[in-house]
């Protein structure tokens, strides 16, 4: 099956792997304007919802964000891809997390570590954005690039200060709350820019990180609540 964001076409095989049988109640946080997996989740039989402030209009939809969220019943699995680094109290949200899901329940975590996004590897990406089309909307990496070379600053220094600005939770520092809360199943580095760059599959940003040419910049996770 085929997904219209890049990144959501990339890893659903992980995520699809992570469920339990339908039709289990899958929760999605963070299902985005696009909705997310919520679609291929309701083709495959669950009972899924998305949530977020964002979200389309629909049956499967709650337009609010997900800590304020209370479903009429826990969920058996919930998903969170790219939704835990930009909140806004990371314990509270975290705490939340875990209050969504059934005792044993799955949790499936996607997610970006800012910190490890070093100068070598912005060079790596930055060396392979394509302009933006015409009326397209310039991607976060290509903002990045224009931005840093404003700035004036040495990468590192531009980055941090841009993940201050923006309140972004370090991966590491999302990992230790998870494993604070859950049990931990799977963690792994994994590729996470390629969506963004001209030409790059996946595989290629792998072997970049395998070579030591770059740093993973993507975290999957999976836990259970005990």
């Amino acid at each position: 099956m085929t997904l219209e964001d890049p990144w959501l076409d990339a890893v659903w095989p992980f995520v699809r792997d992570q469920l339990p049988p339908a039709p289990a109640r899958v929760l999605e946080l963070g299902c985005g304007s696009m909705g997310g997996f919520v679609p291929e989740l309701v083709d495959g039989g669950y009972q899924a919802v998305g949530v977020d402030p964002e979200a389309p209009e629909g049956p499967t939809y709650r337009r609010i964000e997900f800590e304020r969220y209370k479903p009429p019943q826990p969920a058996e699995c919930v998903v969170a891809s790219l939704s835990l680094h930009h909140v806004a109290d990371l314990d509270v949200a975290l705490d939340r997390l875990r209050d969504l899901l059934v005792p044993g329940g799955g949790l499936v975590v996607l997610e970006w570590a800012w910190e490890r996004f070093d100068e070598v590897t912005a060079r790596w990406c930055f060396a392979r954005l394509a302009p933006p089309a015409a009326g397209e909307e310039p991607s976060w990496l290509y903002r990045h690039r224009e931005h840093w070379a404003a700035s004036g600053l040495p990468w590192d220094g531009y980055l941090r200060a841009s993940a201050t600005e923006k309140g972004l939770h370090p991966g590491e520092t999302i990992v230790r709350g998870l494993d604070a809360r859950f049990d931990r199943q799977h963690y792994a580095e994994a590729p996470y820019f390629f969506p963004d760059l001209a030409g790059t599959s996946e595989a290629e940003e792998e072997a970049a990180i395998h070579t030591g040419q770059i740093r993973a910049g993507g975290i999957r996770y999976t836990a259970t609540r005990a």
